[in-house]
């Protein structure tokens, strides 16, 4: 089976990286040939363009930063829909629009290949190992030609649905986590304030109902002062108000959403476009005068769990016999 990549990002080379361990042929594209690198010095090909890479390819894969780039990367001449054919698959690995992605579906249909949204959630430092969990909206015969390449990429893959749905599940999971940092940010500098020793908080919230993925990752960068989990305040902002425009569509009054939206807009313009996320409790600390520091926390997330073969994760009442 031959794999085409294009994007290689914070996300997108950690994947592509899995790709490549794994003993797949690989092709990779990105704007940059610097990057690309260290996958061709490891065996993988290069290709001159999008259009290029679909040709060499069974499953092209783009995970790109936002829906324009991945419009872009599809619909210009020399794009990925040009070299596509039929039996090809499509792989949507971005975090993208639910309206969009299925814009962009209906054109590779028409090309006589498949798409597929497959999104993913749980890190950077879990991508790096294979142990991302990974979310495949498309049609089950689709899913199905697609899920030995996603169990190499992820540990837990869960067929969402048809084609869209896990861009919208990905959103949602986003704004959830986007929602627990705020109220950790939050939690953190009162406890500073109220003379807590921060390691001794960091372990009460770890062992308690307050307890959380975001906690055992971001709370620990924030507390080291790195504040490092590769993912910035832009894309925080990309991504919860692409949950919002699902809860504008869909007619649903939310309250804290604009609230964040506002949040995050406001640490962009203080710290930047590109300022890592868990600095959002900057906001807190300039306003309160305290710093939320302890020692002995990591400066990155490394996962230390030992790369694991995937599986199909399968809801409840989905069950076979």
């Amino acid at each position: 089976m031959k794999i085409g990549f294009i994007g290689l990002g914070n996300v997108g080379g950690k994947l592509a990286g899995s790709i490549l361990r794994n003993g797949f042929d690989l092709t990779v594209r990105d704007l940059d040939r610097a990057v690309a690198e260290p996958f061709l010095q490891k065996g993988a090909q290069w290709a001159d363009s999008p259009k290029e890479l679909a040709e060499a390819s069974d499953i092209i894969i783009t995970c790109l930063p936002n829906p324009a780039a991945s419009a872009t990367v599809l619909e210009a001449g020399d794009g990925v829909l040009a070299g596509l054919s039929k039996g090809k698959i499509w792989a949507e690995m971005s975090t993208t629009d639910e309206t969009e992605v299925k814009r962009l579906g209906q054109k590779v249909l028409a090309t006589g290949a498949d798409p597929i949204d497959s999104p993913v959630s749980g890190g950077c430092h879990r991508a790096d190992t294979g142990n991302i969990s990974i979310f495949a909206g498309c049609e089950r015969e689709v899913f199905e030609k697609m899920l030995p390449v996603l169990i190499t990429l992820g540990r837990r893959v869960l067929h969402s649905g048809p084609l869209g749905s896990a861009s919208i599940l990905k959103v949602v999971t986003n704004y959830l986590a986007t929602a627990n940092l705020v109220t950790l940010s939050e939690a953190l500098v009162t406890c500073k304030g109220a003379g807590m020793d921060l390691g001794t908080a960091y372990e009460a919230i770890r062992i308690s109902s307050g307890n959380s993925f975001v906690h055992e990752t971001e709370s620990q960068v924030i507390l080291n002062g790195s504040r490092d989990i590769s993912f910035t305040m832009d894309l925080v902002i990309k991504d919860i108000s692409l949950f919002q425009q699902i809860a504008d569509r869909a007619q649903v009054p939310l309250e804290i959403s604009p609230m964040l939206i506002d949040i995050f807009k406001d640490g962009q313009d203080r710290f930047g476009a590109r300022e890592g996320s868990p600095n959002i409790i900057k906001r807190l600390e300039e306003a309160s005068g305290f710093e939320v520091l302890a020692s002995g926390f990591p400066a990155q997330m490394v996962d230390d769990e030992p790369e694991e073969k995937g599986y199909e994760v399968v809801p409840k009442g989905r069950e076979g016999p």
